[in-house]
């Protein structure tokens, strides 16, 4: 088939290439432009457009898909179809029936729970045992459009935001390369009202560790936020990052109290040790590396 691949983030990478190795025309790759990034603030490539130059694709970066100009463009890349994967702009009505087969949308959750900018990582914060990827015929909604296919996945134990984010952008590559192959037989399943949920953009205050909150409540925040924005904790007015936690026993009248020598901290109910932690400007290390030089001990209260 003759596509356009939208998409930014690492993510899409796996489905690019995907639609690249079974032999599909890729006419036209959007993503988001180049942005400041790192120490010097030098404009950078996003992932995607970095692939796209390296395999010789033609890539196009607007700020925005609602002025004429750029849906006339989009138009003439006279494609079948688009492919869409965490691209991060909105697709107005003259994307969405720019070409036969209309914009197709790799969502990672089973729709329609977790709609919305941040499903991977509210799927490990509220706890949920089950996840998957969603083919998804785009509409106008947010996410509420009909279902290709989809795949469900049940959630190993203690895996995080990051790892669960590389295990469905995996998954979501041979179930796209059946949509495209089946695209004309395919059914469209309407979503279901029921269950829905919405995946608000994760904010920064909601990062901060509320240790009033039970502790297996606490943990799935923490799985959640990793690697990327982490969870954190404020200690002597530094604000230190958690990325990696175990349930454990003990508790405490005082929450955030420190249980021992080891970042065991008492929760709301039950405690949580701490196992891997970033101090401002530095590395991740173990949370006992940190402790040898920074040491927080036994009796001491986070915030």
């Amino acid at each position: 088939m003759k596509l356009i691949f939208m998409g930014t983030p690492e993510f899409a990478i796996p489905a690019l290439a995907g639609v690249l190795e079974a032999g599909h025309e890729v006419v036209a790759v959007y993503c988001q432009p180049p942005r400041p990034a790192g120490r010097g603030q030098k404009e950078t490539p996003t992932p995607v457009h970095k692939f796209a130059l390296e395999h010789n694709l033609p890539v196009y970066t607007p700020l925005s898909l609602k002025d004429a100009e750029t849906q006339d463009i989009f138009k003439h890349h006279n494609a079948d179809a688009a492919i869409v994967a965490a691209y991060g702009l909105l697709l107005p009505k003259q994307i969405l029936e720019a070409t036969k087969f209309g914009c197709l949308n790799i969502h990672p959750s089973l729709l329609p729970r977790w709609r919305g900018a941040a499903p991977i990582q509210r799927t490990i914060m509220a706890g949920d045992k089950e996840t998957g990827v969603a083919i998804m015929q785009m509409d106008a909604g947010l996410d509420t459009g009909d279902i290709l296919m989809e795949e469900k996945f049940t959630i190993p134990e203690g895996v995080n935001a990051g790892q669960l984010h590389d295990i469905l952008a995996k998954i979501s590559v041979p179930l796209l390369l059946q949509v495209l192959q089946d695209i004309k037989i395919v059914p469209y399943t309407q979503q279901s009202a029921d269950g829905v949920a919405y995946a608000h953009k994760i904010s920064k205050d909601e990062c901060k560790i509320d240790w009033h909150l039970p502790a297996n409540v606490i943990r799935n925040k923490i799985l959640g936020l990793a690697p990327h924005p982490s969870a954190f904790f404020l200690y002597k007015g530094e604000a230190i990052k958690v990325s990696d936690c175990k349930l454990v026993e003990g508790s405490s009248q005082i929450a955030g109290e420190l249980l021992d020598d080891n970042l065991t901290v008492a929760c709301g109910q039950g405690a949580i040790s701490i196992l891997t932690v970033q101090r401002p400007s530095k590395k991740p290390m173990p949370a006992l590396e940190m402790l040898r030089g920074y040491p927080i001990k036994a009796g001491e209260v986070l915030e």
